[in-house]
């Protein structure tokens, strides 16, 4: 069947948009779509024509399978097909449903007229993509709505219902009731009516353009400093203002073709494929079947704990909170409460949804009250006795069935799974702190895990709006294991030179949300000196971070004791540089025998990301992250990575992997450069002498 199929309602020719799942304008629905139009014209028995979408969508725009191939822009591309729409000699009424984005919102404004749906999402998304409309959408979007509705709609990308728009001159009419009927007796209506309407026509004006914009830059540029592609909508749409309309489209397809060719939107691009690609398991087929979660229980009720159990709440799950002492679990109880109490005075929940959330949540002391749950999540101290006692229980007392995941950051998750007469049930949640707000959920798949147990993972992930990552199981997994050869340069800088506010700045400054040593002081010094010693034990050949252990030896374990690398004032988070630290790592470079030199920013970054990278591609040449582009979702979802860099291992294809082996090459013969560190991981050195890339 065609994916534009075309059927007659008396005197309308009815075109209906069929490549689901969002009838994305692929060339075969593009050319049908031209097919049909020229049917039309040539039928005297035709008088009007409506275009519909099938299923779930008018359009979602643009075809993403034909993104970067020939497809994309053979004809009739976008362009044309709107061309010969406007160039209909009989009416084109699209007819709009639930969803019309991109380049469906652009199809449906290159039609004479236009109904919808309540409840359709309308949207020009593609500055999320790093790019702007491109066929039309910032010059006849504000002829449609006015310059400053399409402005605030383009720049930020985000959907509006179309009930919002109802009086806006996007729509003709609303219909009530089924919607192609509607449409269709709405084309019968006007089938006669001379001159065809053109939204191209339309005038764009402001009566002020010249500050509206210049405040519209100035916003954009304070808000989007590293993303060029908001600026450009802000100059496409003042060129649909201050130019002729086919000028204007020129101008705007310049910027479209340029913005296409800048390394961000590459990397939004890579971004918005690697999420997709994260939920595809090769060996776990998506009809694999699932275990249902409609309760679900947490033991720990500190931080992380608390934070887990509020995802469940969140998405309507009713949890049953476990601590050992009353005094924790009032604690933890609390702090929940607080926090979305918190959220209520932003606005963003009403009181009713805060009690609706809360009375979803048991509080216990009891391991029987978990027994009937049908996922529980061990959120306890990272330590391997500990995890013990907790699922030799767990498996005691979960009805047969349950899901048993551990939270753990770095321990092995077969030998918890050991613990227990049901392996196949356990797997690794690894949530990220804060957990009720970070998206990244590395999901921990055990040698004997079951593949229903899974897949269940990877649809409740989807169900907790995080997004699920499968890692195999190693020592901290993906993203920790990575980030232990991160922090490993970014102390080793700080031992030949660097200050922690040096490396911080010069790391935030490429574009990390925040730098090693801030980071290490939010999550707890602490945290990564018990790792340190479990490291040192099981690896004595590794050299040891004296400064960061002197650090913590001196109880600077970062915000909560008010001092770490930096220093923080009380009810602040300010990360204050402090003498005593800069005291602490002289005395530790001495120590080391290491003359001191000064660090340029550049050395600072290119080691600690291609240590990162180095690491990745261990990982995926040992199978733990099944494709190279998962790292990436880790570390933009995790780590706060700069999204518009694209990952750490897009960013070294990037880069160009033969550049990032003579880097590396440079950082080994360093006299403190540790040499075994740099050796390059065997898939870096294949890809590079082959030319080829991660992703």
């Amino acid at each position: 069947m065609s994916q534009a199929e075309y059927t007659t309602r008396g005197t309308v020719a009815v075109i209906t948009l069929d490549n689901p799942p969002v009838n994305g304008l692929g060339h075969e629905l593009r050319s049908g779509l031209v097919a049909g139009l020229d049917r039309a014209a040539a039928d005297p028995a035709v008088k009007a024509v409506v275009l519909v979408g099938a299923g779930k969508a008018f359009s979602g725009g643009a075809d993403i399978k034909e993104f970067n191939s020939p497809k994309a822009a053979a004809e009739p591309n976008l362009h044309t097909v709107i061309r010969v729409v406007e160039q209909s000699p009989k009416p084109v009424v699209a007819a709009i449903h639930a969803v019309a984005m991109g380049g469906g919102l652009e199809l449906a404004l290159g039609c004479h007229y236009r109904v919808a749906a309540a409840g359709a999402q309308i949207a020009l998304p593609e500055v999320k993509l790093g790019i702007l409309p491109g066929a039309g959408g910032t010059q006849r979007l504000p002829r449609a709505i006015g310059v400053e509705a399409a402005l605030n709609m383009i720049v930020s990308g985000a959907p509006v219902p179309s009930e919002k728009l109802a009086k806006s001159g996007l729509f003709d009419q609303m219909i009530e009731g089924d919607l192609l009927a509607g449409a269709v007796a709405f084309a019968e209506k006007v089938a006669d009516v001379r001159p065809l309407p053109l939204v191209r026509n339309r005038p764009a004006k402001h009566p002020s353009p010249e500050a509206f914009f210049g405040f519209a830059r100035n916003t954009v540029k304070a808000v989007a400093k590293d993303y060029p592609a908001p600026a450009m909508c802000v100059d496409a749409v003042a060129a649909a203002v201050s130019k002729p309309f086919e000028e204007g489209l020129r101008v705007e397809r310049g910027m479209f073709v340029e913005l296409v060719q800048s390394s961000v939107s590459k990397a939004l691009r890579h971004a918005f494929f690697a999420e997709r690609a994260a939920s595809k398991i090769p060996d776990v087929p998506e009809d694999t079947p699932t275990r249902p979660v409609k309760s679900a229980a947490v033991v720990g009720a500190g931080t992380m704990g608390g934070g887990i159990a509020m995802n469940f709440l969140n998405a309507g799950i009713p949890v049953t909170l476990l601590e050992v002492k009353q005094e924790a679990l009032d604690k933890g109880v609390a702090v929940i409460r607080k926090n979305y109490e918190a959220t209520a005075k932003k606005g963003r929940l009403t009181a009713a949804q805060v009690e609706e959330r809360m009375g979803l949540l048991k509080p216990t002391l009891d391991y029987a009250a978990l027994a009937q749950a049908d996922i529980v999540v061990e959120a306890v101290f990272e330590d391997m006795a500990v995890k013990e006692k907790v699922f030799r229980k767990l498996d005691e007392v979960m009805k047969p069935g349950a899901i048993l995941a551990t939270n753990t950051s770095t321990l092995d998750v077969d030998e918890i799974a050991g613990f227990t007469r049901r392996p196949q049930d356990v797997i690794g949640t690894h949530f990220f702190s804060p957990a009720n707000v970070m998206k990244l959920l590395e999901i921990v798949r055990g040698a004997r895990t079951g593949k229903d147990v899974l897949a269940t993972a990877m649809g409740l992930s989807k169900k907790l709006k995080k997004t699920g990552v499968v890692a195999r199981v190693c020592d901290g997994f993906i993203g920790n294991r990575m980030v232990a050869a991160y922090l490993n340069q970014a102390l080793l800088l700080v031992d030949e030179g660097a200050l922690p506010q040096d490396v911080d700045k010069a790391l935030e400054k490429w574009g990390w949300v925040m730098g090693p040593f801030r980071m290490s002081d939010l999550a707890g010094n602490d945290v990564g000196w018990y790792i340190r010693k479990r490291h040192y034990v099981e690896h004595p050949e590794l050299r040891k971070q004296i400064i960061a252990d002197k650090l913590c030896e001196a109880g600077r374990f970062g915000q909560k004791t008010g001092a770490g690398w930096y220093r923080y004032e009380t009810g602040r988070r300010d990360a204050i540089p402090d003498p005593k630290v800069e005291e602490i790592i002289l005395a530790g470079s001495r120590e080391l025998g290491i003359a001191r030199r000064k660090i340029s920013a550049e050395e600072i970054v290119e080691r600690c990301v291609y240590a990162l990278v180095n690491e990745g591609a261990r990982i995926v040449e040992e199978g733990i992250a099944l494709r190279a582009s998962d790292v990436d979702m880790v570390y933009l979802t995790g780590y706060g990575f700069p999204v518009f860099r694209g990952g750490p291992m897009h960013y070294a294809d990037q880069v160009g992997l033969y550049n990032v082996m003579r880097a590396m090459a440079r950082f080994a013969a360093d006299p403190h450069g540790n040499a075994a560190f740099w050796k390059p991981a065997p898939l870096l050195a294949r890809l590079a002498a082959e030319g080829k890339s991660f992703t």
